[in-house]
């Protein structure tokens, strides 16, 4: 089962979220085979951390918990919240395995919040720039809550396009960067 996990940082944090990037990361190695996808979100103008995407093949919603909420950023108390749902590699790659590339362009997190029926569940016809997309669902992978992508794009703005306006109750847009060690 895959699963998309968001760590928000709270405010303050980025002193402490240093401190423990060597713990993180070795947390993350235990991962690298479940990883599809991980990498820090930043506030406009890229020097500030705002969070933590993973997006990662668990047996269960218990193991997805458990990975989301023993993370050493998250135990150390450097997060303010953490988003927590299934999804579904509509890609059927890793972030590895994107043609672009770690570098090369602006990346973003792109998080459509449901409000209703489900829309973008087919992957967009324009998949050149899209490092990972699906829906976000269910703990039991039945109910649609929304789409979260990463991709590259030129601006905010243009990633924005990928979800289709009006049809969630919120968009969120993310500077986003391939994360790991490199």
């Amino acid at each position: 089962m895959e699963f998309f996990c968001y760590h928000r940082d709270r405010p303050g944090s980025g002193d402490l979220r240093r401190e423990l990037l060597e713990e993180h990361w070795s947390y993350m190695d235990r991962y690298a085979a479940e990883l599809i996808a991980r990498g820090p979100t930043f506030a406009p103008g890229g020097d500030t951390l705002t969070g933590s995407v993973h997006i990662v093949d668990l047996p269960d919603p218990a193991a997805a918990r458990a990975f989301a909420f023993d993370e050493p950023c998250y135990q150390a108390g450097a997060y303010r919240d953490v988003m927590l749902r299934r999804w579904r590699n509509a890609l059927g790659r890793t972030m590895w395995d994107f043609p672009g590339g770690r570098t090369g362009g602006d990346r973003y997190l792109v998080l459509g919040l449901g409000a209703g029926r489900p829309a973008d569940l087919d992957v967009p016809a324009d998949r050149d720039d899209l490092i990972a997309y699906g829906p976000l669902l269910s703990d039991d992978g039945t109910a649609w809550l929304g789409t979260a992508a990463l991709l590259r794009a030129p601006d905010p703005d243009k990633a924005r396009t990928v979800l289709t306006p009006g049809a969630y109750a919120g968009i969120e847009v993310h500077a986003w960067e391939f994360g790991g060690r490199r």
